[in-house]
């Protein structure tokens, strides 16, 4: 591999499921905030800080994990662990990562240019709160729903209620979804020390997770009351429901792989709620149909 090629590792270039997780929301915040027309600017400037965020966060849980990393199945060959790349280049990696997404943020509202700093304090902590709790996952849900009232400051300059619901709506989903992506390193973790929900959650982990779930669902629901949405988002989320009940089924054996097709599944959840948010805002109901 080039030196190039352990960069694109260190920033999962190759594995691009998280910064659909990110993306997703962002895309359901610009919808409502922008009343299904958000300006092409913002779209452009949230998807291009999407995927700098996510990588940026990526490479530094590398460096807070690289002394575990070696001793998990699935990470193990990871570039900081395997020492293709340096804890000071994944340092500087980061650095850049974090100034190109500023420098993005730079071109938006003062008030989104102030919740930015909330943002990267919250991806700067989640690897390290590993170490002192066993509640990351509510980290990386915070850190993950901070596009939210960002996409909202941006397009309104406001943060109505709707908003904070849709962030404690994904802020759940994320805890759920990546406690099952923490299943499949359970027992590795159990052997090391790193603490997650899933080690936290034990037996009661699936009954945790379709609660998570649930409560998603509801508070999602709650959004579409608040903006008055046709039965196509009420369809979409029907959809999303049944995602996650398969998701619950497939992993009622806490099978590694199944865990993992689980967690990968969420991306196609996340789509579903755009493309229902779209519909509504951009398709007509015919014969008063709402």
């Amino acid at each position: 591999m080039t030196r190039f090629d352990h960069y694109r590792a260190l920033m999962r270039m190759d594995k691009p499921i998280g910064t659909w997780l990110l993306a997703w929301p962002t895309f359901w915040a610009l919808l409502i905030a922008g009343a299904g027309d958000p300006s092409v600017r913002l779209v452009a400037v949230f998807a291009a800080g999407v995927f700098l965020m996510r990588s940026a966060g990526c490479v530094i849980n590398d460096f807070a994990d690289r002394h575990y990393d070696g001793h998990v199945e699935r990470t193990r060959n990871r570039p900081l662990a395997t020492g293709a790349v340096t804890a000071t280049e994944a340092l500087i990696l980061f650095a850049i990562l974090v100034i190109l997404a500023f420098m993005l943020v730079l071109t938006l509202n003062t008030l989104t240019i102030l919740l930015s700093f909330v943002a990267v304090a919250l991806a700067i902590a989640y690897p390290f709160t590993k170490r002192i709790t066993h509640l990351p996952q509510f980290v990386l849900g915070a850190a993950f729903s901070m596009a939210i009232p960002m996409a909202f400051a941006a397009e309104s300059n406001q943060l109505p209620f709707v908003c904070w619901v849709l962030f404690v709506a994904n802020t759940l989903w994320t805890v759920a979804y990546d406690t099952q992506y923490a299943m499949v390193d359970r027992d590795d973790d159990l052997r090391t020390g790193i603490k997650s929900t899933a080690v936290l959650f034990g037996k009661y982990d699936l009954a945790i997770i379709g609660l998570l779930q649930a409560a998603t669902i509801l508070l999602l629901a709650l959004v579409g009351w608040l903006i008055q949405a046709t039965f196509l988002f009420w369809v979409a989320l029907i959809v999303m429901a049944g995602f996650f009940a398969w998701q619950l089924w497939h992993i009622r054996d806490r099978d590694r792989d199944a865990c993992f097709r689980a967690f990968r599944q969420n991306h196609y959840a996340g789509m579903v709620i755009a493309i229902g948010l779209a519909l509504h805002f951009w398709l007509p109901m015919p014969f008063g149909i709402a």
